[in-house]
């Protein structure tokens, strides 16, 4: 059995993961975005409501991930915000204008994220190189990688997340996420070796998650 976080774009996908099985909630607004930093009066509620953990995303708007000095301003104000009402952690990830990792601005977020772990999200797919970038994402003190081994999909990318696995040796959990669901988890799982797997569990192309998805995905 995968430990599943399943990413929420609303209150109602969140209550659905919590009450299915799912061992973490990625919460985030903007779902044609590819998700934004949440409503704080959601996240209250959020959290009223449950008791699995629920990571945060920090993220002023879609697009690229390189961000002006208002927006990073933005993204520290949120997280501190964020934090104050209780999350578990936060998800975010910051490039240069190189399309490399910004060590400056992600040790700075995760310095002001401490105690709480943070997750570099997908903009790490868009990163260059694998094992130059995740070195670097371990020492900005990342507790895990949101990938899909720089590829645009899991089943395309499963060799580079494999090797990440490998490179990873523990150092940092590598979450496997971006195409995945409950009929290539298994493969997917077998092949790479990797504990954890992302997903909306959203099967019909609207913006909840399938409550049967949801389970499927957990006990494959």
């Amino acid at each position: 059995m995968s430990k599943i976080e399943i990413a929420c774009f609303n209150l109602e996908s969140a209550i659905i993961a919590f009450q299915n099985g799912a061992d973490r909630i990625e919460f985030c607004d903007g779902l044609s975005e590819g998700g934004t930093t949440p409503d704080f009066e959601v996240i209250k509620k959020l959290r009223s409501e449950t008791d699995i953990p629920i990571f945060a995303m920090i993220r002023p708007r879609g697009g690229g991930f390189t961000y002006s000095d208002a927006e990073f301003q933005q993204m520290k104000e949120d997280l501190v915000n964020l934090k104050s009402l209780q999350v578990d952690g936060f998800v975010f990830g910051i490039l240069d204008e190189n399309n490399e990792i910004d060590e400056e601005q992600n040790r700075e977020l995760v310095e002001l994220a401490k105690p709480l772990p943070c997750t570099f999200h997908r903009a790490f797919d868009r990163a260059k190189g694998l094992e130059n970038s995740l070195q670097k994402v371990i020492d900005c003190g990342f507790t895990t990688i949101l990938t899909s081994g720089q590829k645009p999909n899991v089943s395309e990318g499963k060799e580079n997340l494999k090797r990440l696995v490998q490179l990873a040796n523990d150092r940092i959990e590598i979450l496997i996420g971006g195409g995945l669901r409950s009929t290539n988890i298994q493969e997917i799982r077998e092949y790479t070796h990797a504990g954890y797997f992302h997903s909306s569990a959203i099967t019909d192309g609207g913006s909840f998650a399938n409550p049967d998805e949801v389970i499927a995905l957990k006990n494959k």
